[in-house]
């Protein structure tokens, strides 16, 4: 009769405490139960609908004043016009009294009769003085008219311009009322996340205990192997217990009642020893490294994973080659039995709705090592038995291909835990349970230029970005802008209300977006047409709406699309 898996000394399972993914960095479970919080969110949400229905009003009313200035400078202009045709007109009559003045008299027609010309003379140049009469008069007159409409288009302008004025002033108070409630409500959230922030803090070092306690209890382990000269079995001779183990070991139990493949035991009294292989022993060494580096969508390390590229790398290490990816890893790993879990095997959690959502390395039938999406970090979690859709085991090489697990009934797939939404150029999402701008600093992670922070899996793409940029332009990105809390969204809207997006709706305040400069603040430069090439191998993406031609131009805005 083997002796079951519950009767080994296991010294990981002896000390290490384990944390509740609930209570996981960037989770969403406890760390927002905060009623006051709740409240001030609830009036921070009224106040950016109040704003975001006064955005409309806002535009019109500046279009509206803009467009009567505008009037009332052309009918300045008009007037200006008029005014001067008029002063023309009678500058020539003027002149044409001086002569007169200064030749003794005017020339009329009694005048003409006196001179004594031929009569004939005489009364056509009295026909003439008639027309030039008559057509100063009307030359004259007109003017005048052109100059009597100038005035009142001016005047009407100028009453358009004070009623548009009144109209502008009046949104603008209206606004004006709105952000002070905003001002008000941000200084009582950032008491309120304060607090939140510190309760973060506790349980990001609560997992930070963990992750040490359980990386010194497998050190503890191996010791143990090592003192007993079972440290370097190598996985081929721990394959087939039926064709016998190496001296002086015996197989592992089975739930099946058989013996297990890919491990053995050292008899002893009370308990007996796991003995797993060397290869094993390796990658989770490897992975207990790691703990602490954050989680980014599509990295390889050194400095960020994800869930499938650590697996990769830490058997990679072992000499142990697999795929990177947890869809390729759960369709080519050998399957064992779930109750069967030893510390090494790859477990794959999911569920019906969504298929395939994680992969992770079990430390023992209730712990996992994983870059966890939904932690931000390489961490020691729980492993969800009800999760649990499959258990691979990689010493024991690899199986055909097998079909995984995917999403049913238009439900979003899981990826290392989290919801992968499809590729955005339009903006990220709400994540963590956070409201918008009310981010914890203890969620965010650094970028390593002075205090900008993003969202982690960000940031490390982020410092990934950079780094490619700085291979080829000889120096880093430049930034000026990263996450934008929900009072420098409402000290912004305050100063550029036309233009700035009203708060609490900005990807900035996601730890999602950043605005560039050194050269990619410019269409049409090196910089930014290297960023438009390069970014999306690193998640980054130019929004649609900020493109050139599409209304509001900002080339220095980048958004990450975590794809």
């Amino acid at each position: 009769m083997l002796p079951p898996l519950t009767a080994l000394t296991l010294a990981l399972t002896a000390t290490a405490a384990v944390a509740a993914p609930s209570d996981q960095p960037g989770g969403t479970s406890g760390v927002l139960d905060s009623r006051a919080l709740d409240e001030l969110q609830q009036r921070a949400s009224e106040v950016q609908r109040g704003l975001q229905d006064q955005q409309d009003e806002v535009v019109e009313a500046r279009a509206a004043l803009a467009e009567a200035e505008r009037a009332v400078a052309e009918a300045e202009a008009v007037l200006t016009d008029a005014e001067g045709e008029l002063a023309g007109y009678q500058g020539v009559v003027a002149r044409y009294a001086s002569a007169v003045y200064r030749d003794s008299g005017a020339l009329t027609p009694l005048t003409l009769l006196l001179s004594g010309g031929d009569p004939g003379d005489v009364l056509a140049a009295m026909g003439f003085l008639e027309v030039v009469d008559r057509h100063a008069a009307g030359v004259i007159g007109a003017a005048e008219q052109q100059r009597r409409a100038a005035v009142e288009q001016q005047r009407q302008a100028a009453a358009a311009l004070e009623q548009a004025r009144a109209r502008a002033d009046e949104v603008g108070a209206q606004v004006a009322r709105l952000e002070a409630a905003a001002s008000a409500v941000t200084e009582e959230l950032d008491a309120a996340l304060g607090a939140v922030d510190r309760q973060l803090a506790a349980l990001q070092q609560e997992q930070v205990e963990v992750n040490e306690r359980t990386a010194a209890s497998w050190r503890a382990y191996v010791d143990q192997l090592r003192a007993a000269g079972l440290d370097a079995v190598p996985a081929a001779l721990l394959r087939d217990p039926a064709a016998g183990l190496p001296v002086p070991l015996v197989p592992v139990g089975a739930g099946n009642g058989g013996a297990q493949r890919g491990a053995g035991q050292l008899p002893g009294q009370p308990t007996s020893l796991l003995v797993l292989p060397a290869e094993t022993l390796t990658a989770v060494t490897a992975a207990m490294d790691a703990l602490g580096l954050p989680y980014a969508p599509g990295t390889a390390g050194p400095e960020s994973w994800d869930c499938g590229s650590l697996v990769q790398a830490v058997y990679g290490r072992a000499g142990i080659q697999l795929p990177g990816d947890q869809a390729a890893l759960f369709a080519s790993t050998s399957p064992v039995a779930p109750a069967d879990v030893l510390p090494g095997d790859l477990v794959f959690l999911g569920t019906a709705e969504a298929g395939l959502g994680h992969v992770g390395i079990a430390l023992d039938p209730a712990t996992m090592l994983a870059a966890d999406a939904r932690a931000g970090a390489v961490v020691v979690r729980t492993l969800p038995a009800e999760q649990l859709i499959g258990v691979g085991r990689p010493s024991l090489g690899q199986r055909p291909a097998a079909d995984v697990p995917g999403p049913t009934g238009g439900a979003l797939r899981m990826e290392c835990g989290n919801t992968v939404y499809p590729p955005s150029y339009d903006g990220g999402r709400q994540w963590g349970g956070y409201p918008n701008g009310l981010i914890p600093p203890s969620a965010l992670c650094p970028i390593g230029v002075g205090n900008h922070s993003l969202r982690c899996d960000a940031a490390a793409a982020y410092r990934a970005l950079s780094a490619a940029y700085a291979a080829q332009f000889g120096r880093p990105l430049c930034i000026t802008d990263s996450y934008r809390t929900y009072g420098a969204q409402v000290k912004l809207y305050g100063e550029k209300p036309a233009l700035a997006a009203v708060p609490g709706t900005s990807n900035h305040g996601w730890g999602l977006a950043v605005d560039l400069c050194g050269g990619v603040e410019r269409f049409g430069t090196a910089q930014f047409a290297w960023m438009k090439a390069n970014a999306g191998r690193f998640g980054w993406l130019h929004p649609t709406w900020a493109d050139q031609g599409n209304g509001r131009e900002e080339p220095w805005h980048w958004e990450y699309a975590a794809t």
